[in-house]
């Protein structure tokens, strides 16, 4: 019994989200998918809010204030918890990462994926 309570903890740990929080996940495993954006900070966090508005529901937006801007939404999309984090690279360059855990703390990439295409599109409108 204790050697099954043991490997429970190890399978299943603490995970770093991109919003600089912690979840109850799957750990060493890929949950995200990473874009890089010719468009502002400002420009790139409103479509990755409209997408996740669009496909489900926003539950919190954060501004974390490091050496830049940091922007992270965070939000449920198909039962999933969806987080992304927008920062600037540089002055012309945008990152988006979009992380996707299922709620036993597995990962989705092909959602993270789909996300991150849909906020290249919303950015070409």
């Amino acid at each position: 019994m204790l050697a099954i309570l043991a490997l429970a903890v190890v399978v299943v740990g603490c995970v770093s989200t991109v919003s600089d929080r912690k979840t109850a996940a799957m750990p060493f495993v890929k949950d995200r998918w990473e874009g890089r954006y010719e468009r502002s900070v400002d420009e790139v966090f409103a479509a990755a809010r409209d997408v996740l508005k669009l496909n489900g529901t926003v539950l919190r937006e954060t501004i974390l204030t490091h050496t830049n801007t940091v922007k992270t939404l965070e939000g449920k999309v198909n039962q999933r918890t969806v987080w992304v984090r927008v920062e600037g690279v540089d002055p012309k360059v945008t990152a988006v990462i979009v992380q996707v855990r299922t709620k036993a703390g597995g990962t989705d990439l092909g959602l993270a994926h789909e996300l991150d295409k849909q906020i290249a599109l919303r950015l070409v409108r």
